[in-house]
């Protein structure tokens, strides 16, 4: 059926019809087997209550083996109504249309028709579905006004309140099949659009994930790299100064361990708590002893009234300027770094400034890295902006803007 879907139909829906076309119908087997038991169904009802409606003709043409072969055969085209929709809106309507002119009993014979009808429409071959019903409506007219004079059994003409009768069953028909066919096809579109969310969460996540793990291993191993070639550089001349950096590069590296299982938590359990609080702002000093262990001394000053941060602020802020001193230490040759926290009305600025010069790697100082790109992407997760780039003093300087309406809304509602 989803190749035999037509091409408009296809381009109308979308996503939505790729996964309608994916997903099993009702009465088709996902295993692609014919609908046996709901033909047998029809089959059985269509069957019998025609030869029970035999019994009491009403001047009608006796049910004979014309009769019944034309009854199983509408019936049995059921069998590939999700196969060949069209042939079977086409089948059912001629058997049908040549029983009701064949002058039979009326009976259940039209239940093959709207079944046959329904399945062309609900996938998508609604022209044809119209088409064939239409076709049964114009023959009936034909022969109970005008052809019965040619037709057994010879009645008279029928009276015009039938065909109102018979007007309204059409219209049933083909409006119950239209709403089927919306209804699936809005079905369908909700579940493209979850299946879509769902793919545009895990990439946020895996993006988060991603930003998170190289944050923490970028800091942490610079710390570990200057660390590493002190020790070698002086573990002849200095010994004991040797023995501090191997004591940094143990402390760096179990700290970086701790936070990588945390996020390694995360995936092997997701949806539970952290078990250890995210890092936020009041860990800078921690932040600053572990740059000057590599070398850099790094001055912080605060502006303004410290506000509280929502937990996911307050990390963005944190990791912002981890980076940006992971930067310092990788990429500048100056020794000294300056970190600017102000808390302006209804926003958090962030400026972290160096003298340079810059060294080997410009790549991640201009912009072309994966810190500075981590960097702007906490901050417009935020509604934030980041800034970075050369001084025109010499030197580097990252600014980063986090507004803090939503934080402070968000801080109110879990008071309350």
């Amino acid at each position: 059926m989803d190749n035999a879907r037509p091409p408009w139909a296809r381009r109308r829906l979308g996503a939505a019809g790729e996964l309608w076309a994916a997903a099993p119908q009702p009465g088709r087997r996902a295993d692609g087997r014919l609908p046996w038991r709901s033909t047998l169904a029809v089959t059985l009802l269509v069957t019998l209550g025609s030869n029970a409606a035999a019994r009491n003709p009403h001047g009608r043409v006796p049910l004979d083996s014309f009769g019944h072969a034309l009854l199983l055969a509408g019936a049995l085209l059921l069998l590939f109504r999700h196969r060949c929709p069209r042939a079977t809106a086409l089948g059912t309507a001629a058997c049908c249309a040549a029983y009701f002119a064949a002058g039979y009993p009326y009976g259940p014979v039209f239940v093959t028709l709207a079944l046959g009808a329904y399945a062309a429409i609900v996938a998508g071959y609604r022209a044809v579905a119209w088409c064939a019903v239409g076709g049964v409506w114009l023959v009936h007219l034909l022969v109970a006004h005008w052809l019965y004079r040619w037709l057994p059994p010879y009645l008279g003409p029928a009276p015009w309140a039938q065909e109102l009768l018979v007007t309204a069953w059409v219209a049933a028909v083909l409006a119950a099949s239209e709403l089927a066919r919306v209804r699936r096809e809005q079905l369908a579109r909700m579940r493209a659009e979850r299946a879509a969310a769902e793919r545009r969460r895990a990439d946020e996540e895996r993006l988060r994930i991603a930003r998170e793990l190289h944050d923490v291993l970028a800091h942490s191993i610079s710390v570990i790299n200057v660390q590493a070639g002190v020790g070698l550089a002086l573990l002849d001349s200095d010994p004991e100064q040797a023995r501090t950096a191997l004591s940094t590069i143990k402390a760096a590296s179990k700290e970086a361990l701790g936070e990588v299982r945390q996020v390694l938590d995360t995936l092997r359990t997701p949806g539970d708590a952290p078990r250890a609080p995210a890092p936020g702002l009041d860990r800078l000093p921690e932040l600053t002893e572990q740059a000057r262990g590599a070398g850099l001394a790094v001055d912080v000053t605060t502006e303004g009234t410290p506000a509280a941060l929502p937990p996911g602020t307050d990390l963005a802020a944190f990791r912002i300027v981890q980076e940006a001193l992971t930067n310092i230490v990788r990429h500048s040759g100056s020794r000294t770094a300056r970190v600017r926290l102000r808390y302006a009305p209804g926003a958090l600025e962030i400026r972290v400034d160096d003298d340079g010069p810059a060294t080997a790697g410009t790549k991640e100082l201009t912009g072309g890295g994966n810190g500075l790109a981590g960097m702007r992407e906490r901050a417009a997760a935020l509604g934030g902006t980041v800034e970075a780039g050369p001084r025109p003093d010499g030197g580097f300087r990252v600014r980063a803007r986090i507004p803090l309406a939503a934080a402070a809304r968000t801080v109110i509602e879990e008071e309350s």
